[in-house]
């Protein structure tokens, strides 16, 4: 890892009267203003040895010592010490089961603590293939199998089995509603023209998106189902489902907030709901062609035990439960938010990943 860099400079008398940052980004402008506030505030810039602000007035003769900070963007590729539960690894594939929390590739606001910098401390060589080895993406929150390639020849195998739609990938997801039987979504994804850090069923601008759902079980306000992705769009299943009225529970982006049928909904499954805090997604089921041995290689995980506890709890409902009269309708505002949705924040913190 880069250590800081210490700075040691003296206010000179032509910029008395400025504010502090302002003076720095004149003595320093390699460094943009906003990080030379980030570091200010962080306590990283000391005034005559002590802390300030960056509106503090300095008028001159000041001693100032600027302990400067590598660029985030110069960690991504750094070695770090993250357990991986690893399902299975030879000489040219890893197969892991990704945990939800853990950001698969790093970006802006993730440049460290990622998939692909475990990646290159259980595997060091992985530094000589393209995103280490990262041929395909989970979300942040969703929980499950993802391939890596260990050497550059598997990775070009794995992409063109990807292109090929040949990569078969299987999911769990707990919705919103009751959904009445299997079907497919057949509705091109691309960015929402209203909110760019959204994707939305384009018909206009979006690429092909197909998934597959199955009812696994159905409860009084929820379904459990299998999904299957025959196209690999950012966040295409979460996006389908919304689009079926039906979004996973959880999800902060393509989810509703304020009309939970509290009503229909024991103590504990509103309880099991509250403290679930990611949308209920995992990639249950991944096969492949294997790249060097060509053998035709499938695996499968349980779910995670935070979604068999929300399952639990919806088992607990009277089974008895009918909506009929009282049946939530699940209705669509013109700008595509689930009514009720008053409080929407676009400004979540997400990777845009590219398999569900």
């Amino acid at each position: 890892m880069n250590d800081s860099t210490d700075i040691p400079l003296e206010i000179p008398d032509t910029l008395g009267g400025k504010r502090l940052d302002i003076a720095l980004q004149q003595l320093l402008p390699d460094y943009s203003r906003s990080r030379l506030q980030s570091w200010i505030k962080e306590g990283l810039v000391l005034l005559n040895d002590a802390r300030c602000t960056a509106k503090t007035k300095v008028w001159g003769g000041e001693h100032v010592l600027v302990k400067a900070q590598p660029d985030p963007e110069s960690l991504a590729f750094e070695a770090e010490n993250i357990p991986l539960d690893i399902v299975f690894e030879d000489d040219h594939i890893l197969v892991i089961n990704k945990p939800a929390g853990l950001v698969v590739h790093p970006a802006a606001g993730n440049w460290q603590g990622t998939l692909l910098n475990g990646l290159l401390y259980h595997a060091p060589a992985l530094k000589a293939v393209p995103r280490a080895g990262i041929v395909h993406r989970l979300d942040k929150d969703t929980s499950g199998l993802l391939v890596a390639a260990k050497t550059i020849e598997a990775q070009t195998h794995l992409v063109r089995q990807m292109q090929a739609r040949t990569v078969k990938r299987e999911y769990r997801a707990i919705v919103w509603g009751q959904l009445w039987r299997n079907g497919t979504v057949n509705a091109p994804i691309g960015r929402d023209p209203r909110a760019r850090t959204r994707m939305a069923v384009n018909r206009v601008n979006g690429k092909e998106a197909i998934t597959h759902y199955e009812m696994l079980e159905r409860f009084a306000v929820h379904t459990y189902v299998r999904c299957r992705l025959e196209t690999g769009r950012t966040h295409q299943i979460r996006v389908h489902m919304q689009h079926k009225k039906a979004p996973l529970v959880g999800d902060p982006v393509y989810g509703y907030r304020n009309i939970v049928p509290l009503r229909v909904m024991s103590d504990v499954l509103v309880e099991a709901l509250d403290g679930f805090k990611r949308q209920a997604l995992h990639a249950v089921k991944l096969g492949l062609i294997h790249p060097h041995t060509q053998e035709d290689l499938s695996w499968q995980i349980p779910l995670p035990d935070d979604m068999k506890v929300l399952l639990d709890a919806m088992r607990y409902e009277d089974p008895d439960v009918q909506l009929e009269n009282d049946a939530v309708d699940f209705q669509v505002d013109e700008n595509g938010l689930y009514i009720g949705d008053d409080d929407w924040d676009d400004d979540f913190d997400d990777n845009w990943d590219d398999d569900e």
